[in-house]
């Protein structure tokens, strides 16, 4: 049986699961490739760092140039995470002649025209169906098995650290800390885990599925976003009552005037296959003209599970498919289509708000009658009921709207952060209908 060689750049998490994949299951992968794969060098930073999965001696090098110099390697497996250096190691693999395999989102959210481009260029390939979604195979569905599908939109569920997090508060009531302190103590989170919970990972993996959907290049950025930081149980709870469950849901939807893209937490109804992912699991839902709405679930992140996708793409790589489907693909700049990003401003849709009032009579219709005004009409509206008798003193106020802007609802916020008889602090999130 013939065979390819292949290196691993970066042995951390995910670097070694690959390595042990690679080498405790190479018939199998043998098998489904139609010919061995053979490992044959993984590139560290430090070369006397102690890891629980040791391989054999000779297979590690901590320079880089012997793969990158190696014509006998024509397909690198680059996991090395962040922007630099990874971004010019990708680029020094493409140059030497060098199909790469990657799973970093964050450089392909920030330099994926220029590195797509680049191997368009040099006739080479850049598979990445693990930088979104973990074990789910949702790059492969969106760019092969749906092509012949308009994608109208894409509700997901990309970061596993914060829907472990929200699940915690849910259904065990404690609060934002105490629930982060437990992810990090099950690897779930970083000791910083900033990029996690303020939607940042999140945005860059959305930008990732609408180039592929889309043709659209938002610089992730520029993808307006916001994190569960500042969640509250007891947003969680007045929800639950109102039969939904809050998520961090990234979001695209193609509509009659443009590309509206955001990631923030979203009511979702209770029942509905978003509401019930739990955990650390990720979950996609698509929608499309041809095959309709579509769903996604399973395992986001962690050590096999991105592995899993990973090896899966190393043999659609060194069997040919992965060539071919990305040249079809048309990713990078020369595909620039001439979708409008919808502003921020002109977002649409329900909203639940939640706003501490002065408990005296008049207030509840001063609120409605500002709302009203900037065209933000009232669906259902919860006074709580004050405990204290005869004294003046703030109350929780909840609304729930019907459909407006998000430039109409920003209006009548201001306007009701004037109010003497509204504290100035709202909490406001989206409603997915």
């Amino acid at each position: 049986m013939e065979s390819t060689s292949t290196a691993i750049i970066g042995l951390g998490t995910v670097g070694s699961g690959v390595a042990q994949v690679l080498l405790a299951h190479a018939d199998r992968i043998a098998h489904r490739a139609g010919r061995q794969i053979e490992l044959r060098r993984v590139i560290v930073r430090d070369l006397e760092k102690s890891r629980d999965f040791q391989l054999p001696r000779d297979l590690i090098s901590s320079d880089i140039d012997t793969v990158v110099n190696d014509p006998s390697i024509p397909v690198v497996i680059q996991l090395i995470g962040g922007l630099e250096p990874a971004r010019t190691i990708m680029l020094r693999l493409l140059e030497s002649g060098k199909d790469v395999v990657t799973a970093n989102k964050a450089l392909l959210a920030e330099h994926g025209s220029e590195l797509f481009d680049r191997a368009r260029d040099v006739g080479r390939s850049i598979a990445f169906e693990a930088s979104v979604g973990g074990g789910i195979p949702i790059i492969t569905a969106i760019g092969q098995s749906l092509s012949a599908n308009r994608i109208e939109s894409l509700y997901g569920i990309l970061n596993g650290t914060s829907n472990y997090i929200m699940t915690r508060m849910t259904e065990e009531g404690i609060g934002y800390e105490q629930a982060l302190a437990e992810a990090q103590q099950r690897g779930y989170a970083e000791s910083d885990p900033t990029l996690d919970v303020d939607g940042s990972d999140a945005a860059q993996k959305l930008a990732i599925l609408a180039q592929l959907a889309y043709g659209a290049r938002p610089s992730w950025q520029s993808i307006p976003r916001t994190g569960i930081e500042q969640l509250s149980t007891d947003d969680l709870q007045y929800t639950d009552q109102m039969g939904y469950r809050i998520k961090l849901l990234a979001i695209a939807q193609l509509l009659d005037d443009g590309l509206e893209m955001h990631v923030s937490p979203t009511l979702v109804r209770r029942g509905q296959p978003l509401a019930e992912v739990r955990n650390s699991e990720n979950a996609v839902s698509v929608v499309s003209d041809v095959a309709g709405r579509i769903f996604f679930q399973g395992r986001g992140a962690g050590q096999m599970p991105t592995a899993s996708a990973v090896v899966a793409d190393l043999i659609d790589t060194v069997v040919g498919r992965s060539h071919l489907t990305f040249k079809q693909m048309g990713l990078g700049t020369s595909r620039q289509g001439p979708l409008k990003m919808k502003s921020p401003s002109e977002h649409s849709g329900r909203y639940y708000l939640r706003m501490s009032v002065v408990d005296e009579p008049g207030v509840m219709a001063e609120v409605a009658g500002i709302l009203g005004t900037h065209q933000v009409s009232i669906n259902s509206i919860i006074q709580r009921e004050s405990a204290a008798v005869g004294t003046s003193h703030h109350i929780p106020l909840i609304i729930m709207t019907h459909k407006t802007t998000e430039g109409s609802l920003d209006t009548a916020l201001a306007q009701l952060d004037k109010s003497e008889n509204v504290l100035p602090s709202f909490v406001r999130m989206r409603v997915l209908d």
